[in-house]
């Protein structure tokens, strides 16, 4: 794919614990804001500040308080998220190709504009799998007979 990302967006749940150690882990990575000052990663900071920007020396880091077009954030993006491999134990959940393409939408910005269209086509191959994958005539298998007198009772059955 000729899209590539320099940086990574958390949308993180606004549980103290979680908001604490998420806290605890931009300290060490070494953060520095963008714009302003380095504030601390809590509920209202985030309703005020729908999006900290942050720079690591790896690349640009968000954390997203309301992202747009999902109204009820990390509560709505969760459902429908996959655990995807990182390597060193790291499963983060991350966000479905369609609530990423939700976004995408909701912010309208010309530069999004290449990835939305990707986004919305993985979305249609998804569905076009999926309705292959239901619509494929599973193969009817005969039960094993049980041994002993309530097997004698049992006919086979199929399913």
């Amino acid at each position: 794919a000729d899209l590539i990302t320099t940086g990574v967006d958390i949308g993180p749940s606004f549980a103290k614990d979680n908001l604490d150690r998420l806290s605890e882990a931009i300290a060490e990575v070494d953060t520095q804001p963008t714009s302003g000052r380095l504030l601390a990663v809590t509920e209202p900071v985030l309703v005020a500040e729908p999006v900290l920007e942050l720079a690591t020396s790896k690349g640009e880091l968000k954390i997203i308080g309301a992202p747009a077009g999902i109204p009820n954030g990390y509560v709505d993006l969760r459902r429908a998220a996959s655990h995807e491999h990182l390597g060193a134990g790291v499963r983060p959940l991350v966000a479905s190709t369609s609530d990423l393409a939700a976004m995408a939408a909701a912010l309208g910005r010309p530069s999004d504009m290449d990835r939305l269209l990707a986004l919305r086509r993985i979305v249609e191959l998804e569905a076009d799998r999926g309705q292959t994958v239901r619509e494929a005539p599973q193969p009817r298998q005969q039960a094993t007979p049980r041994v002993g007198r309530r097997a004698q009772r049992l006919s086979p059955c199929h399913y």
